[in-house]
């Protein structure tokens, strides 16, 4: 057939035409396809580690979700703290070595051929700034000089800059933007210099997951183990739960308590062992100064709640543990300063009694809590023969934070997926340890 046809259109001027146009057809068809499909996704590790990071909390210490990458040319290796609460990645920067030796919590920027300094008056500096919470300025040399404060009084100053972050084997993303930080102040420097900086992944213009332009990406952290995986890209897999989605709450005008760029779900709604408290609507909503918005944040180990939701909350609980748990009767102690709600249990005890489990209802999906991490053992406190635990919920107010925060240490086994091109967060419960292994994560 295929011979017939060749023959014939070659003195056929309508049939050499034609199926010029059909191969011609299949061929875009091709191309549009190669385009189309999506970029091979990025899987990195998830590790914990107890630091104290600079925190939009009050924390003396917190555990954070550290990713591994090596960054500029040739690569140096760093260890970013993970926040989807933050824009701006950044790295501890320095441009002498110790000892002539590599410092892997500092990055030198004078090592690096393909670093380059953003100058002041670039569009980059000018235009994707300007969610930054302290617009950035011009330093002597004309660069773009950036400043980052958090409420616990710690600071970092710096030029904002472009250099090669390496993937891993899948690939390197050139001219990145970050802040090179070579000033940090913090009251604890020992911990502070455990990590190298922070990977900012909320939906500012200048977060890492935005630079990259991958319409979602995902973490999952085990519950036994505390580790995980990150994911860039789609997962594509079919053993994954179904996710339940909750969409983006987004107001577009300007308000002095509510960040634009953060991802802000609407909270519905709190369950203790599948009771819902009454908690009035409005108090969930935010007001017109923005302030009540509720924000799923890594870079926050706990959840913070408004001060009378917070209340109703630790009522509840503390009824439905009533001649469960010994309450520690101490006014004075109030763990992570936002947690007054903590209970006495004996050294010798193994394992928490059968503790009520705690759901944060959501429009379209919800979190389920487990009540073994509703509470949550203090380091190194000890009252007598006892432990003290706990409940990992924390009153905002007592932070100053006008906001509701999901942290990670609700997150555990919960597959979470922020889609930026549906504008939505999908939620499923899942062994995320064995998710690690599925995907041949090591760490």
């Amino acid at each position: 057939m295929k011979s017939y046809i060749i023959s014939n259109s070659k003195s056929n001027p309508f049939l050499k035409t034609l199926y010029l146009q059909i191969f011609l057809f299949f061929l875009l068809i091709q191309i549009r396809s190669c385009f189309s499909s999506s970029p091979t996704p990025f899987i990195f590790p998830l590790k914990t580690q107890i630091l104290r990071s600079p925190s939009k909390l009050q924390f003396q210490h917190n555990v954070s979700l550290i990713v591994s990458l090596t960054v500029g040319t040739p690569p140096q290796n760093v260890s970013m703290v993970l926040d989807t609460g933050s824009e701006l990645s950044w790295l501890h920067c320095n441009q002498t070595t110790r000892d002539n030796q590599p410092d892997p919590t500092i990055f030198n920027p004078n090592q690096s051929t393909s670093y380059k300094p953003i100058p002041c008056f670039s569009p980059t500096c000018v235009n994707k700034t300007q969610d930054f919470p302290i617009p950035p300025s011009c330093d002597s040399d004309n660069l773009c000089h950036a400043t980052l404060s958090y409420a616990d009084a710690s600071s970092s100053d710096g030029n904002l800059a472009s250099d090669t972050f390496h993937l891993g084997s899948s690939g390197n993303i050139s001219g990145l933007v970050f802040g090179c930080m070579d000033s940090i102040f913090s009251s604890n420097a020992d911990e502070e210099s455990k990590t190298t900086g922070l990977i900012g992944m909320n939906r500012g213009s200048l977060s890492f997951v935005s630079q990259m332009g991958f319409p979602k990406f995902s973490y999952c952290i085990s519950g036994s183990d505390l580790s995980g995986l990150l994911l860039l890209g789609d997962s594509n897999v079919t053993w994954l739960t179904p996710l339940n989605y909750t969409p983006l709450v987004q107001i577009s005008r300007p308000l002095p308590y509510f960040d634009r760029v953060a991802y802000t779900v609407q909270l519905q709604g709190i369950k203790v062992s599948g009771k819902l408290l009454p908690i009035p609507k409005s108090v969930l909503v935010p007001d017109h100064t923005g302030a009540g918005q509720t924000m799923v944040d890594s870079g926050t180990q706990f959840t913070f709640l408004l001060g009378p939701v917070y209340n109703i909350l630790r009522r509840e609980f503390l009824n439905q543990t009533a001649g469960v748990l010994r309450v520690l009767e101490d006014p004075n102690f109030v763990f992570q300063g936002a947690m007054d709600l903590c209970y006495r249990v004996p050294l010798g005890k193994i394992r928490l009694p059968n503790l009520p489990s705690v759901s944060l209802v959501f429009t379209g999906a919800e979190m389920v809590v487990s009540g073994d991490r509703v509470l949550y053992r203090v380091p190194g406190e000890i009252r007598g023969n006892d432990s003290v635990w706990c409940m990992s919920f924390g009153n905002s107010d007592l932070l100053g934070v006008e906001a509701y925060v999901i942290g990670h240490h609700h997150q555990q086994n919960v597959w979470m997926e922020f889609d930026l091109e549906k504008s939505r967060i999908g939620l499923a419960q899942v062994r995320c340890d064995l998710a690690r292994q599925r995907f041949g994560v090591g760490l």
